[in-house]
């Protein structure tokens, strides 16, 4: 009887500490996994001439947004990850997770699947 008078105000105090936090900042990847959102391609060449949809390029260049820690070893020591938040990679044609944050498209990838980072 106590814990059902309890538990609307337990998930109200839950609830309460993430207002105000984003989605994003909530979000944190596990282990070797990169969060990262990719960078729209140019549709417009140097000279000003605007390109067509067919001709754009598909989208394989992003910014990392959140890493992991690191991927493990056998004895449990922590790898380091090749890249940081803010880091501009190269991403490979397929694959990765597509995830939903704050109305935005991000993709979660292990670290070794990011082909090489951009400077």
């Amino acid at each position: 009887e106590t814990f059902l008078r309890r538990t609307p105000v337990l998930c109200a105090l839950r609830h309460s500490r993430n207002v105000g936090m984003s989605a994003l900042k909530r979000f944190i990847p596990l282990l070797d996994r990169v969060l990262v959102e990719k960078v729209a391609p140019m549709a417009q060449t140097a000279g000003g001439i605007l390109l067509p949809d067919s001709a754009v390029s598909k989208i394989n260049e992003a910014v990392v947004v959140a890493t992991g820690a690191g991927g493990r070893t056998r004895d449990g020591t922590t790898l380091p990850l090749n890249v940081k938040v803010g880091d501009k990679v190269m991403l490979p044609e397929y694959g990765g997770q597509q995830v939903k944050l704050d109305d935005k498209e991000y993709f979660l990838f292990r670290d070794e699947d990011i082909l090489a980072k951009l400077e």
